[in-house]
C-alpha cells in the first residue's frame, strides 16, 4: 500500500508539473526524564509521582523554509510533555544560538505540547506550576531543553526540498465536551451554526520529499491526552503519543521507535473543554451521571470521573489514538492540495494584566491579574480535584477566605471586582513568594506555509473559544486578499498560562472558566492582539517586541532532593545476598500470544542517571536466533506493549534504598512463535560515596511464546 502511494504521488506529481514547494526537516528525540519520584505535570496531586515507562515521551520538529530563500524559515515543534514554558524556550533558545546564530528566535520557533498528564513536573518557571513538584526539578527540565534542542538540530540537517499537502476531514469517535453546561450558555444562535458541542475536523499536513517518499506528518485536532488517569505512575505520551506511534512504526519498518526518519506529530488544538472519555462523567459509587452543573455525585466531586471508552486507561488510550491515527492516515493518503511556499512568522509578546479592550459600541475593557477561582480546586471530570470545591462554584466561602488570607495572600479589592462573577480563591496574579506565581507576559504567535496559518497561542481554549478565533482570524486574512485562508489553532504553547473561554462561559465558572486567569475579557483581548498580528503577517512585518518576558531561573529553588545511594541489600564485598540487577522473580516456562511475561529485578533507582538514559531503554525484549545464545532486540521500553516498572522496596540502615525494577511484556497477539527473554538495565548510585556506575543488562531466563490456541496436553497414562 505505501509503495502504491508513493508511485501515485510521484505520477500525479510529474504530470502536474509541480516543483516542491518548500524546504523543510524533521526531527525526533528523547525527552523522557525521570521515572522515579517526580511529580507529574497536568493533575496537580502532590501524590502522582513517577513509578516507571507506559511509552517514551519526544520531541517532533519541523523546520519549513522558502524554496530559493533557505535562511527564511519557521519551526514548529510538538512536545509529549504537559505544556509549553518560558524556562524551556530560555533553555532551547541558548543552544540554538550557540550553533545557528539569530537563524532561529523566539520569533519563528514555536515550542508546543500536546499535554499528556503523564509527564514529569518541575519545568516550568512559575511557582504555581511548580508546587506540587515540590520546585524546580532540574532533571526533568535539562531533558526537555536537550532533545527539544537535539529534535531542532536533527530537522535542520536533513532539510530539503519537499512537497507539503493540506487535508482536513471529519473524526466523529474521538472526543466529547466535558462541560456541555458552560457551552449551552453560548448564545443559541451561535451554537445552532455547528452540529456538535466539540470540533470534529482534524487537519492534517502531509510531507513528501522531492522524490515523493514519505517525511512526515502533522495532525491537528482537539482532545485531551489523559485516557491515562490519574491514579497512572508510569511516564506516558496517551493517546496523542501512541497516534504517532502507530504512524512512526507502520512508516520506519526495521526500527524502534525514535530512531526512523519518518516523524509523525499529533498537535492538540482548542481542546479546553474537550475529553477522549466518551462515555462521559459517571459517579464511582451509583454509575449514575454525574450532577450535570456541579460534576459532583452525593456532594462529592472525587466520585464524579470520566470514564471509557476501554476496560481500563490503557485500552482507552490505544482506542483513541488508534482513532486519531487512523484517521490522520487517511487524510494523508488523499491529501491533493499543494500548499503555496509562502512562508511567514510574527511573534510579540504582551502583558495579558493590563490589556486594553476595545468595544465593538465603542470604549474599552481590561484583563485583570491574574486569579483561580473555587471551580479550579474541584478538578475536571477528566480529573476531579478535592473537597469541598466543587465546579460552577461562585460564592466565596468564608472560612477559607481566612486560612487564604492568612497563609497565603488576601485578593485586593480591584482583582476581586475585575475578576467578577468569580470568586477569587488563589490571587496568582498578586503573589510574588517564593518566586512569581503566575506569568503576566505571555508570547503571541503565529506561523504562515502557504495559505494555511497556525494560530499559536499560550493556553487552553474551549471549543466555542477556539471557533470564535479561529473565524475572527480566517474572516481577516480572507478580507486582506489570502485566497482560501485557512487557520488552525495550536495551543499550550511557549507561555503557559492556563485557560480561555468566551464570556458567556465565564458567567458559569466550571473548572475552565475558573482557569481562565486574566478574567472574563481574555478571548476578546486574544482576538484583538491576533488580529493584529494578522495584519503584520500580511504586511510581511514584525511587530514590536512587546515588553520582555522575565527569566526567573536564577530565582527558582527546588525542594527536590536528589536519589539516594542505591543498596546491594547486602554489602557488595562479602558478596552475600542479592545485588543490584540480579533477577529474583522469573518468568513461566511459556505464554501464550495475548499473554502478559514479567520478570522482577534488584535496581537501581531510574533518576540516577537520567540524562544518559536518554535514547536508551531501561528493558528490553528479545527473541531467540537459531539454536545457541544469540539474541536479538524486539521491543524497548519505547514500545506500547511494555511496561517498565519501578517501586523503593525498602530503605536500609545504611541510608541506602534497594528497588525493584518489573519489566512487563504484553505480549501481541501475532507475535512471532519462539523463544524469548527479558533483560533490564540502569544506574546504581553508591549510598556512601554517590558515584554513579551503569551496571549490565541482566536478564531472565528464556521462554516460549507459542499459540493463542495452544493448549497443554495434561492427559496421562496408568499401568
Amino acid at each position: 500500500m505505501k509503495a502504491i502511494s508513493c508511485v501515485f504521488a510521484f505520477i500525479l506529481g510529474v504530470a502536474l508539473g509541480q516543483d516542491p514547494n518548500f524546504i523543510v526537516g524533521v526531527g525526533i528525540e528523547d525527552v523522557t526524564g525521570p521515572a522515579a519520584d517526580v511529580n507529574m505535570m497536568g493533575y496537580a496531586h502532590p501524590g502522582q509521582t513517577s513509578r516507571g515507562i507506559h511509552t517514551r515521551l519526544y520531541s517532533r520538529a519541523f523546520i519549513f523554509c522558502e524554496v530559493g530563500n533557505s535562511d527564511k524559515c519557521e519551526v514548529f515543534v510538538v512536545v509529549d510533555f504537559a505544556m509549553g514554558a518560558t524556562a524551556i524556550n530560555i533553555g532551547v533558545f541558548e543552544r540554538l544560538k550557540t550553533l545557528y546564530g539569530s537563524m532561529y528566535t523566539e520569533k519563528n520557533v514555536a515550542i508546543c505540547g500536546t499535554h499528556t498528564h503523564s509527564g514529569p513536573a518541575g519545568y516550568l518557571q512559575y511557582f504555581v506550576f511548580d508546587a506540587t513538584s515540590q520546585g524546580f526539578v532540574h532533571d526533568a527540565y535539562d531533558n526537555l531543553v536537550e532533545g527539544i534542542f537535539q529534535s531542532i538540530r536533527i530537522a535542520h540537517e536533513n532539510r530539503a526540498p519537499s512537497f507539503v499537502y493540506h487535508s482536513t476531514g471529519e473524526l466523529l469517535d474521538a472526543n466529547i465536551n466535558r462541560s456541555p453546561y458552560a457551552y449551552e450558555a453560548n448564545p443559541a444562535n451561535e451554537r445552532a451554526r455547528y452540529t456538535h458541542d466539540v470540533d470534529k475536523v482534524m487537519t492534517v499536513l502531509k510531507i513528501l520529499g522531492e522524490d515523493m517518499s514519505d517525511r512526515g506528518l502533522i495532525s491537528f485536532f482537539p482532545v485531551h491526552p489523559v485516557s491515562m488517569n490519574n491514579t497512572n505512575r508510569l511516564l506516558s505520551s496517551d493517546n496523542k503519543g501512541y497516534a504517532s506511534y502507530i504512524i512512526e512504526m507502520e512508516k520506519n519498518p526495521g526500527t524502534f521507535h525514535g530512531q526512523g526518519d519518518f516523524v509523525a506529530a499529533f498537535a492538540n488544538t482548542n481542546q479546553g473543554d474537550v475529553s477522549p472519555n466518551l462515555e462521559g462523567a459517571k459517579c464511582l459509587d451509583t454509575g449514575e451521571d454525574c450532577d450535570r452543573i456541579t460534576s459532583t455525585c452525593n456532594g462529592r466531586t472525587a466520585l464524579c470521573v470520566g470514564v471509557g471508552p476501554g476496560k481500563d486507561m490503557f485500552e482507552s488510550t490505544k482506542i483513541i489514538g488508534e482513532r486519531q491515527a487512523n484517521k490522520a492516515m487517511e487524510l494523508y493518503n488523499s491529501a491533493g492540495h499543494l500548499l503555496d511556499g509562502t512562508v511567514g512568522f510574527v511573534h510579540q509578546h504582551v502583558d495579558m494584566t493590563d490589556f486594553d479592550v476595545e468595544l465593538d459600541g465603542g470604549g474599552t475593557v481590561k484583563t485583570c491579574k491574574g486569579a483561580f477561582g473555587y471551580s479550579f480546586a474541584a478538578g475536571a471530570t477528566d480529573g476531579a480535584g478535592f473537597f469541598p470545591f466543587t465546579q460552577s462554584e461562585t460564592e466565596t466561602m468564608p472560612y477559607l477566605e481566612v486560612l487564604r488570607d492568612a497563609l497565603l495572600k488576601e485578593p485586593s479589592a480591584e482583582l476581586v471586582a475585575c475578576q467578577a462573577p468569580k470568586p477569587v480563591l488563589l490571587p496568582i496574579g498578586e503573589m510574588h513568594t517564593p518566586w512569581e506565581w503566575a506569568p503576566s507576559i505571555i508570547d503571541t504567535q503565529m506561523l504562515r506555509l502557504g495559505e494555511f496559518v497556525i494560530i499559536v497561542v499560550p493556553a487552553e481554549f474551549s471549543t466555542m473559544a477556539g471557533r470564535r478565533l479561529r473565524e475572527t482570524i480566517t474572516d481577516y486574512l480572507e478580507n486582506d486578499g489570502l485566497s482560501g485562508a485557512a487557520a488552525e489553532i495550536v495551543g499550550l504553547s511557549n507561555t503557559y498560562s492556563d485557560y480561555v473561554v468566551t464570556e458567556e462561559e465565564y458567567q458559569t465558572q466550571r473548572y475552565e472558566a475558573a482557569s481562565t486567569i486574566f478574567g472574563p475579557n481574555t478571548l476578546r483581548a486574544y482576538q484583538q492582539q491576533y488580529t493584529y498580528l494578522s495584519e503584520k503577517l500580511m504586511e510581511g512585518s514584525q511587530p514590536t517586541q512587546g515588553p520582555p518576558i522575565p527569566n526567573l531561573l536564577a530565582e527558582m529553588g527546588t525542594t527536590l532532593a536528589d536519589p539516594e545511594g542505591d543498596e546491594d541489600d547486602v554489602n557488595i564485598v562479602t558478596g552475600l545476598g542479592p545485588k543490584i540487577g540480579e533477577l529474583i522473580m522469573d518468568t513461566d516456562a511459556k505464554y501464550r500470544q495475548g499473554g502478559v511475561a514479567m520478570a522482577t529485578f534488584i535496581a537501581g533507582n531510574p533518576r540516577n542517571d537520567v540524562f544518559r538514559m536518554r535514547d536508551d531503554t531501561f528493558l528490553k525484549v528479545q527473541r531467540r536466533v537459531g539454536l545457541g545464545n544469540n539474541w536479538n532486540d524486539v521491543y524497548t521500553d519505547a514500545d506500547f506493549c511494555t511496561r517498565f516498572l519501578w517501586d523503593r522496596a525498602s530503605t536500609s540502615r545504611r541510608g541506602g534504598s534497594v528497588s525493584h525494577a518489573t519489566v512487563v511484556w504484553d505480549i501481541p497477539l501475532d507475535q512471532t512463535l519462539g523463544d524469548y527473554r527479558l533483560a533490564h538495565k540502569g544506574y546504581r548510585k553508591d549510598s556512601v560515596k554517590g558515584d554513579i556506575f551503569c551496571y549490565e543488562e541482566s536478564y531472565s531466563s528464556a521462554f516460549e511464546v507459542v499459540s493463542a490456541s495452544y493448549t497443554e496436553d495434561r492427559t496421562s497414562s496408568s499401568s
